[in-house]
């Protein structure tokens, strides 16, 4: 079930990046701009040394694959400069060292070529890059707020700075979906609820009816949760879209109940038989052309469009079950036996 998660290699995009990932580096990155607080400040050596020392915590973290910073080009320069002697690979002590070995470096780039993607035009910030593996958002988050902490407590306030990046973006951006999904299918489920008992008019009924329509969802996030361990973006997607193809089945099923037991007054067990005969087949036939029209998406090359597809299916089915296993049991085991008005001979 991961490899039909991971999805086939189709496109030549896709396995350019596999291939960056698994031999040269990560495709996913975290970027920081890290001022000095001066212009010209990039050659201090108290700044070089603690964007030297955030480079190290940040290379001590899981999921860091290489950190690229202006402290190892200078101690590469360093280095050069006395005869490649390794005892030399370290940060310059002076400012004028410094800033020659910065002049240097960027006279000997080829020509067109500057330094202005690594450092701003008034030399007061250097860019900061984090190359990760392929990291889930709660990693990446939790990451960056880690480092931002680190920032806070071990450099100089100017020093502050936030990481950005598509990464970062995307994983706030799925945090909040994530988030404002969960609060909303809370409060739909409340609203179907209150909405279930006028129309049903039963309290009892209207209560049942949240069992039946959070089953399926229980069960559907406790498989995913098991086999793949993460929720991404498209299966927070998931809930809204199966809530209402399984609040559907709910209200069917229910509503046919009701009749037989107020209409026609039947037992219980004949209300739970005359639901599955009337509304019975028809529930099967919807969700097996939804299973099989959902399923489609599956064989899909895009990630977020087979999870989907894939999670959405089971939910449906897990929704079918509930509804003809474990709501009329529920019914039968909650419902009161009612008198049978029968005239005997």
């Amino acid at each position: 079930m991961k490899n039909l998660m991971n999805t086939s290699i189709r496109y030549q995009f896709r396995g350019d990046n596999d291939y960056v990932i698994e031999h040269l580096t990560g495709f996913e990155s975290i970027e920081y701009s890290l001022n000095a607080g001066e212009s010209g400040g990039v050659s201090n050596p108290a700044y070089l040394k603690k964007v030297d020392e955030f480079a190290q915590w940040y290379r001590k973290q899981p999921g860091v694959m290489y950190v690229g910073t202006l402290t190892d080009t200078m101690k590469r320069l360093n280095k050069n400069m006395h005869g490649d002697d390794e005892a030399y690979y370290r940060l310059p002590e002076e400012r004028d060292l410094s800033a020659q070995y910065l002049l240097l470096y960027e006279l000997s780039l080829p020509f067109g070529l500057d330094l202005n993607n690594q450092i701003n035009i008034d030399k007061s910030s250097t860019r900061f890059t984090a190359i990760l593996e392929s990291v889930s958002t709660q990693h990446a988050l939790a990451l960056e707020k880690r480092a931002q902490k680190w920032l806070r407590e071990n450099a100089p306030p100017e020093m502050a700075s936030h990481g950005a990046s598509p990464l970062i973006m995307f994983s706030h951006i799925a945090k909040r979906n994530i988030d404002s999904m969960m609060i909303g299918n809370t409060l739909a489920l409340l609203l179907i609820s209150v909405i279930l008992i006028a129309v049903l008019r039963s309290f009892k009924l209207g209560l049942i009816s949240t069992v039946p329509n959070l089953v399926p969802m229980f069960m559907t996030f406790g498989l995913w949760g098991w086999v793949v361990g993460e929720i991404g973006l498209a299966v927070s997607v998931v809930a809204p879209v199966a809530l209402g193809i399984i609040v559907d089945d709910t209200v069917h099923f229910l509503s046919k109940f009701r009749r037989a037991r107020v209409e026609l007054g039947k037992t219980t067990e004949e209300s739970i038989r005359y639901s599955f005969h009337t509304v019975g087949p028809a529930l099967f036939l919807t969700s097996l052309i939804l299973v099989c029209g959902f399923l489609v998406m599956t064989f899909s090359g895009f990630r977020m469009n087979v999870q989907l597809g894939f999670m959405t299916t089971i939910s449906i089915i897990f929704a079918l079950l509930a509804d003809f296993l474990f709501l009329p049991t529920l019914i039968m085991k909650l419902s009161k036996p009612i008198t049978e008005n029968k005239s005997h001979p």
